[in-house]
């Protein structure tokens, strides 16, 4: 014996294919909600730059170390302003240092890559160069 529709009806339901999104969206807003209202509360990490107007008075005495536009470099010293290479660089400060412990100053000019001042730097760091620091110009002092 076959199965027959008990309601009195002669065809089938279909399923439904579809998808009740309503309660998900609903969920996405209040998420979107608690976000909203914890985000101010969350502090992103601070760097302390140093500023300008906080800078120590630069030393009377110093060995500067001038990088230039072109990546050439110069020891600028009380006898005038010599070019160097990087190599020779670390002999002149030392020479010029004469056993003192006297403050390098690298001067780099604006166009310079950011990466030429980091040499200069690791460079006199590998010669024991304890006091080493970076010429600016105030604005407006030109």
């Amino acid at each position: 014996m076959a199965l027959r529709n008990l309601s009195g009806r002669g065809r089938r339901r279909r399923l439904m294919s579809d998808m009740n999104v309503v309660p998900y969206i609903d969920v996405m807003l209040v998420l979107v909600v608690i976000l909203m209202v914890a985000a101010p509360f969350v502090n992103p990490s601070v760097v302390n730059l140093p500023s300008v107007h906080k800078a120590g008075k630069a030393p009377a005495e110093n060995i500067q170390v001038v990088v230039h536009a072109d990546s050439r470099l110069s020891i600028k010293t009380k006898t005038g302003l010599h070019p160097v290479d990087l190599p020779q660089l670390v002999n002149n400060v030392k020479a010029a240092q004469a056993g003192l412990q006297t403050p390098v100053v690298i001067a780099a000019d604006r166009d310079v890559r950011y990466e030429q001042v980091i040499n200069v730097m690791k460079a006199l760091q590998g010669a024991d160069v304890e006091r080493v620091g970076l010429a600016l110009q105030i604005e407006g002092a030109r």
